[in-house]
């Protein structure tokens, strides 16, 4: 029997990782790895993934991050207005999806 997973991060709400020290957006949440069997080595795939917008300075970059290997950023925790609209569609509850795909 599979058990139900939850995200402990949302869309638009930054993080930061714990060993990489990089800090970023999430923009995408996969509730188990999504790559082929085996490939996370040690790290479980039965977790949330996430496709997380990485703020560097010499621009940005895309990571794909296990749940455990993220946190919450104390010093920032939602992007701002102007960001948020850039990255996503934001209904008048709050809700963030990608530009690419419709709030359901």
């Amino acid at each position: 029997m599979t058990r139900p997973v939850s995200a402990r991060f949302g869309l638009g709400q930054i993080v930061r990782h714990r060993s990489a020290g990089f800090r970023g957006v999430v923009i995408d949440v996969d509730p188990v790895f999504a790559g082929r069997p085996g490939d996370t080595g040690p790290i479980s795939p039965d977790q949330p993934f996430y496709q997380v917008l990485a703020l560097g300075s010499d621009g940005g970059f895309m990571a794909y991050a296990p749940e455990d290997s993220l946190e919450h950023d104390p010093e920032l925790s939602t992007l701002t207005e102007d960001a948020g609209q850039r990255f996503f569609t934001i209904d008048a509850s709050g809700h963030h999806a990608p530009l690419s795909q419709a709030i359901h």
